[in-house]
C-alpha cells in the first residue's frame, strides 16, 4: 500500500515539474542551464585543484570559460576580437573616440595580413584569405554586434587589400 501512495506523490510532483517547465521560455531555461553547468564545472574544477589533480581540472576551467557568453560572444571569441581592436588601434585605424568617417585612410598591406592573422612570409592563397576573413566576420559582423560595424569595413578592406597583393 505505501508503494502506492509514494508512487502517486513522486507523479504528482513530477506531473507539476513539468507543467512548471512547459510554462517557461527556452530562453530563461538556456540561460538557466547555462548558468548551472557553468557553476558545476567551477565547482568541479575547485574541488579537483583542492585535491591536488590540477590536470583534472584546467579542463574543467576551460569549459566553463567557453560557455561563458557576455553580448552573444564567448570569451574566446572576445580575446580574439580584444586583439584585432588592439592590432587596430596601435595602427591608428580605430578609436572608440572617432567617428566612422575618420577611419577611411587606407591599410598598409602589412597591416591587412595581421588583421587577418595571415603571414606575410608564407604563400597564401586566396582559400586562405577568405577562411581567416570568414573566421574573422563570424565574430565582428555588425549583425551579430551593432557596435562593429567600423571594425568589420576595416576587415573588409583588408581583405580586398590582401587578395589584391596577392593576385
Amino acid at each position: 500500500m505505501n508503494i502506492i501512495i509514494y508512487t502517486v506523490v513522486i507523479l504528482t510532483i513530477f506531473y507539476f515539474l513539468l507543467r512548471l517547465i512547459g510554462n517557461i521560455s527556452s530562453k530563461k531555461i538556456s540561460k538557466s542551464l547555462r548558468i548551472l553547468t557553468i557553476i558545476g564545472f567551477i565547482v568541479l574544477a575547485i574541488l579537483f585543484a583542492i585535491g591536488g589533480k590540477f590536470l583534472l581540472s584546467l579542463p574543467l576551467t576551460f569549459a566553463s570559460l567557453a560557455l561563458l557568453k557576455l553580448k552573444g560572444l564567448s570569451i574566446f571569441q572576445l580575446i580574439s576580437l580584444f586583439r584585432l581592436i588592439q592590432t587596430l588601434r596601435r595602427s591608428g585605424r580605430f578609436s572608440f573616440n572617432q567617428s566612422t568617417s575618420n577611419n577611411l585612410s587606407s591599410i598598409p598591406v602589412s597591416e591587412a595580413y595581421k588583421i587577418l592573422n595571415l603571414d606575410i612570409g608564407r604563400k597564401i592563397t586566396k582559400e586562405d584569405v577568405n577562411k581567416a576573413y570568414i573566421k574573422i566576420q563570424k565574430k565582428i559582423h555588425p549583425d551579430v554586434s551593432p557596435e562593429t560595424s567600423r571594425l568589420s569595413s576595416i576587415v573588409n578592406e583588408a581583405k580586398d587589400l590582401v587578395l589584391n597583393d596577392i593576385s
